[in-house]
């Protein structure tokens, strides 16, 4: 039940990004022709680049610029709402970071899981399954860990269910 109580509190604080606002880069910034990390870099964006955004998908936001259009992520930008206020300087402009207009609200930024449209688009990675595989170990091996790093062996009790997500 808590946790439920924590993702309506954390979605009552998410800041949406939407599409026909103007947003700020916040450091330099590789705008992506799809919104995948390992997509073809369009154009790379300045820090406190201006840019309008034309839609979102997952932690990617769909922009146009002056470079062109293309993908960012989400986390690399900043609404014009919370852009450096001026008179702001040191702390005060770091605090900044997670507020909303004039009323200091403070947001979070939250990214859901995929969508439906998400699933049905997905295409496979083999490059990064293999990355993936490189990961595994066997029991034998995560013990030689634990006694190299003279980790200690601790019991843990499950949660007991209550039948609440």
């Amino acid at each position: 039940m808590r946790y439920l109580y924590a993702l309506i509190l954390y979605a009552s604080l998410a800041a949406p990004v939407c599409a026909g606002q103007v947003a700020y880069t916040v450091r330099s910034t590789e705008i992506k022709q799809q919104p995948f990390s390992d997509a073809a870099t369009v154009a790379t964006l300045d820090e406190k680049a201006g840019v309008d955004i034309l839609s979102r998908r997952g932690g990617w936001v769909e922009i146009s610029s002056g470079l062109g259009n293309g993908w960012v992520r989400m986390l690399s930008l900043r609404s014009d709402s919370t852009a450096k206020k001026p008179g702001d300087s040191g702390l005060q402009s770091m605090l900044n970071v997670g507020r909303s207009g004039s009323s200091g609200i403070t947001v979070a930024t939250g990214i859901r899981g995929l969508s439906e449209e998400d699933l049905k688009n997905a295409r496979p990675n083999p490059g990064e399954f293999e990355k993936l595989q490189n990961y595994a170990v066997n029991k034998a091996k995560a013990e030689k860990f634990a006694r190299d790093a003279k980790l200690k062996t601790q019991q843990l009790d499950y949660l007991p269910f209550n039948g609440n997500p």
